[in-house]
């Protein structure tokens, strides 16, 4: 047969006999790449090593020492190795699924009885029995019936129900490995090889819902890493425990900011230290708002089910809704609201009220909005994942013309309170087009094409994730990076051509007809709870001192220093400066370490030296020595480091 012409990715051609795998075209390269090949990419789309390669394609190699390729190994080492370990210790537990995420993977199973944090070294060294062989690894390919009929022989039946509820009739892919029975339904690729995989960790277990459905059954998640080498996973677990060292609900509970309890699941009860870090976070977003030409606004919380069947979000989003019936007193019908999952329904019914003009776009509503979203028990994570939460939300009503600049200001605003907060690296990732969306062609070329020209105007990096845009619009995710070098998706800027035109929201434009605006859903930091979470363990509890719940301790040393501290502390405290006095009758070494611990960021000592003096020993939270500076010149200091960053 007809040899067929593969392009490289430097523009070169390659002629390979009809029938070739990208194996094949490795080997042709090199020695060294075939070594190395995991699988292919044919137009952004990853395919099996041993796959036949199509005439006329352009195909790029993926190597095990990319990206691409490690996260084909951890998908590998989850879905052929992990399964397969568990499934030879525990031949009664039913496979779910078992998908990459970062840093890691996880399998989700259904056993007959509980599993714990215990069991993962015996299932690790299954894993690396299985991984001792070297097997090869072997995929077919299955009609819609061949496939459930596999599954149902097997009693495998979420695999069976995932085929059924599928759309697809052929090419359901299952790989197998040599000398084994073990079968599995998976997407793919694969490694060719058992002999690829790296050095792994399992780390930990967790419960997780079907399908994230609460009325289906609850199934193990296991959690593991993995990486192309040990020392690669080495450094990985030290970053996992210094995660753990600083996580925001032990530094909750040791600085008293916050709890949780059942009677209020995924609710924060914030304490008086914990509600200064909020208020004072908040206030700062006021004021950037409010200079960024924000008009604040307050919606309610409770609404009826007809405003959110109008939005959409009732066919879209009621599964995560909390909804509420009451008996109206005049009329012989029971009313159902639901508690907002999100404000833009409500700020477009405060821009319907009255004419609004092209002279009054971009019009601008900010809102501190309190939501409430469904989440199951088994995702609820502290502060990072709750059920009712505070978003620093805001929605621009605008013109399509003004979708560039909007989001230059946005982005603007967005860095600037980054900067202000601690965080100077961040990412922007551009989602375009779903498959599935409404609007026309070319009001989504304008969008997509207003948000890539107002990030390369800044000179801002970004990449683009094809396909993964809101169903209204394409949309802008702005990633922050922490100290420990973890990801947090927290800003966002949606453009969404759908949900005005829903309300029947208007402007006169100059040609004196009415037109439909553009509405720009953003917010910077998120949620509020999230964000707080993330500046905790970003800063280790060490906040900056204008967030710092409390900002000076002032420690006696003798009762002799008692009335000096005391008129400290009130000058302080005239200062709206949030200090403590503490004379208690202890040890001022038991002082400060207790303070220490508290993340006190200023601990000043007084006895009868600094009486006499006319000074204070002031020990700077981190340091191990005291500095011994006149009263005047602390309290300068101290005023300077504690403004506000509008302030400086």
């Amino acid at each position: 047969m007809e040899n067929i012409t593969i392009q490289l990715p430097d523009g070169s051609k390659k002629e390979l006999p009809h029938g070739s795998t990208g194996l094949d075209l490795a080997a042709s390269i090199g020695p060294g790449l075939a070594k190395d090949a995991v699988a292919v990419s044919i137009k952004g789309e990853q395919f099996d090593l041993l796959d036949a390669l199509p005439d006329k394609s352009e195909v790029s190699i993926i190597t095990i020492k990319s990206a691409e390729g490690l996260d084909i190994m951890r998908h590998t080492l989850t879905a052929q190795v992990l399964a397969s370990a568990v499934k030879n210790l525990y031949p009664d537990a039913k496979l779910a699924i078992g998908p990459t995420i970062e840093d890691g993977f996880y399998y989700d199973f259904l056993f007959s009885k509980p599993l714990s944090v215990d069991d993962l070294p015996n299932i690790e060294k299954e894993m690396n029995e299985i991984i001792s062989d070297k097997s090869n690894i072997t995929k077919t390919l299955h009609n819609k019936d061949d496939a459930i009929s596999i599954f149902d022989d097997m009693d495998e039946t979420f695999k069976a129900e995932i085929i059924a509820e599928s759309e697809q009739q052929d090419n359901f892919q299952i790989y197998t490995q040599d000398n084994s029975n073990f079968k599995d339904l998976c997407r793919g690729p694969h490694l060719p090889n058992l002999s690829l995989i790296g050095e792994f960790k399992l780390t930990k277990v967790s419960g997780a819902y079907w399908r994230g459905d609460s009325s289906k059954p609850m199934l193990t998640r296991i959690y593991g890493t993995a990486w192309n080498n040990k020392k690669d996973l080495n450094n990985y677990l030290e970053r996992l425990s210094k995660a753990e060292e600083v996580d925001h609900r032990k530094l909750g509970k040791e600085m008293d900011l916050f709890h949780f309890q059942e009677e209020a699941p995924g609710m924060v009860f914030w304490h008086p230290k914990g509600w200064t870090i909020y208020t004072q976070l908040q206030q700062y977003v006021r004021e950037m708002q409010k200079k960024a030409g924000y008009f604040e606004v307050n919606t309610p919380e409770v609404v009826d089910r007809k405003l959110w069947e109008k939005s959409g979000h009732w066919d879209k989003y009621r599964e995560n809704m909390f909804i509420t019936e009451i008996d109206e007193e005049h009329a012989n019908e029971k009313r159902t609201n639901a508690l907002k999952p999100m404000n833009c329904p409500n700020h477009v019914q405060i821009y319907n009220q009255g004419i609004k003009s092209y002279r009054d776009l971009p019009f601008r509503l900010s809102e501190f909005g309190k939501c409430h979203r469904y989440e199951a028990s088994g995702t609820m994570h502290g502060l990072m994942r709750v059920r009712g939460f505070t978003q620093d939300d805001a929605h621009i009503f605008c013109t399509e013309d003004q979708i560039e600049s909007e989001t230059k200001n946005f982005i603007d605003l967005l860095s600037s309170m980054y900067h202000d907060l601690g965080f100077s690296d961040f990412k922007i990732k551009l989602s375009t087009r779903p498959e599935k969306r409404i609007g026309s062609d070319a009001s989504w070329d304008k969008a997509e094409k207003a948000l890539q020209d107002a990030i390369e105007k800044l000179q801002l990096p970004y990449v683009v994730d094809e396909g993964d845009g809101a169903f209204y619009g394409p949309k802008l995710d702005f990633v922050l990076t922490d100290a420990i070098g973890r990801k947090w998706q927290c800003g966002t800027l949606q453009v969404d051509f759908n949900l005005p035109g829903r309300f029947d929201s208007t402007y006169i434009g100059p040609d004196g007809s009415k037109h439909i605006p553009v509405l720009l859903h953003r917010a910077a930091l998120g949620s509020f709870e999230r964000f707080i979470g993330i500046l905790l363990e970003n800063y280790e509890g060490k906040l900056p001192l204008w967030l710092s719940p409390t900002q000076v301790v002032i420690a006696a040393i003798t009762d002799e220093a008692n009335d000096y501290a005391e008129k400290l502390n009130e000058r302080l405290s005239n200062h709206k400066l949030r200090s403590e006095l503490d004379i208690r009758n202890e040890q001022i070494s038991y002082k400060v370490r207790e303070h220490s611990l508290n993340k006190i960021p200023y601990i000043v000592a007084v006895g009868k030296k600094e009486v006499t003096d006319n000074t204070v020993s002031v020990r700077k939270l981190g340091q191990d020595k005291n500095v011994v500076i006149s009263l005047e010149e602390f309290i300068k200091e101290i005023l300077l480091e504690s403004k506000n960053p509008l302030d400086k």
